[in-house]
């Protein structure tokens, strides 16, 4: 069981603060969960005010530079709204400097100011990422690629170069609430981020029984899934949910009011942290009973996340990381495996 953290580096949300001053903080916190053994790190790419990473493959460059052990990821890249020779070029840099650490978690995009500022058709919006897709994975493979489709001019017989230290770079599939992205996923035999936000474990149970059976269905191996989650830790659950709650109000709110979506409290948001749910907000030890839960539930290899939302600070942050790493993990870890070698005795 992998354990990882992910973040839209939050700026000017609730107040917040400059990216000149948020994104140094980042590169400290990619750096401090490398050293206290967190798996991977994510950055999800947005084209808006309130988030500052519109480019993860140059931030995760930098922290290759500051990180030895740690896996660099996006959460997502938006491939419907980039080219996919970029995004291979970019991540294959970012895999280099990393030394073979690199992976790409492509998405659909749950925020369409990509596809206006870059001249994409919303309207296109399933088309564009399916043919990116396919593109992508054949651009991992070393032979040349021909390629002609509707939303990018054709390749013909092109290698591109240099190539990554990993024989192919990792390419995860992140998606919501869409069993159709999910069969698509496992169609192509790539591995599954599960993105929730509220809910319960076993309202997310049968997206993860429709992969694994879709698996199945195309004959195509096994593959990780990760989920990605809401959470926080501290070193008491009171002052967890003090930090928490209301900066995870504050980006509720923010992205809410420009889809008409009603106001939550802090105690709404507090209340989303119930028993069984896919939030995980706490002490280390209520972390970790949360973390076992839904991995009892879902089954899955990897869970990361979302530590730094709104208003919570870097020293904040910081102290999250490290209780992640050193107390959380640690439990975590040990439990699956010893799951893992119940279920192969039985």
């Amino acid at each position: 069981m992998e354990i990882g953290a992910f973040t839209f580096v939050d700026v000017g949300i609730g107040g917040g603060v400059s990216p000149a001053q948020r994104i140094p903080e980042l590169l400290e916190e990619i750096a401090l969960a490398d050293e206290v053994g967190l798996d991977v790190f994510g950055l999800g790419e947005h084209h808006r005010p309130g988030f500052g990473v519109p480019a993860p493959a140059v931030l995760l460059g930098a922290a290759a530079a500051r990180t030895s052990r740690i896996r660099l990821t996006s959460a997502v890249t938006v491939l419907g709204s980039d080219d996919p020779v970029r995004v291979f070029e970019q991540f294959t840099a970012v895999d280099l400097a990393s030394r073979g650490r690199a992976e790409i978690m492509v998405g659909r995009g749950a925020l369409l100011d990509s596809f206006r500022l870059f001249g994409h058709d919303a309207g296109d919006y399933d088309a564009l990422f399916d043919e990116k897709l396919r593109l992508l994975l054949d651009l991992r493979e070393p032979e040349p690629v021909t390629f002609s489709g509707r939303f990018r001019p054709p390749l013909h017989n092109e290698l591109i170069l240099p190539r990554p230290v990993q024989d192919r770079l990792p390419v995860w599939v992140g998606v919501g609430g869409s069993p159709n992205s999910v069969v698509r996923a496992a169609s192509l035999g790539l591995p599954l981020a599960l993105g929730t936000i509220g809910g319960t474990a076993t309202h997310f149970a049968p997206m993860a029984e429709l992969y694994r059976e879709a698996l199945a269905h195309y004959e195509q191996p096994a593959q990780p899934m990760a989920v990605t989650l809401h959470g926080f830790v501290a070193d008491t659950s009171q002052k967890a949910g003090d930090i928490y709650f209301p900066a995870d109000a504050a980006l509720f709110n923010t992205i809410g009011a420009e889809r008409g979506v009603p106001p939550l409290g802090v105690a709404d948001i507090a209340a989303k942290n119930g028993p069984g749910s896919m939030y995980a907000v706490g002490s280390p030890a209520q972390v970790a009973e949360k973390l076992l839960h839904q991995h009892e539930v879902l089954g899955h290899q990897r869970a990361m996340v979302q530590l730094a939302v709104g208003t919570v600070g870097h020293r904040d942050v910081m102290r999250a990381i490290e209780l992640l790493g050193t107390e959380v993990a640690p439990v975590v870890r040990a439990e699956a495996v010893r799951r893992e070698s119940a279920e192969a005795v039985g």
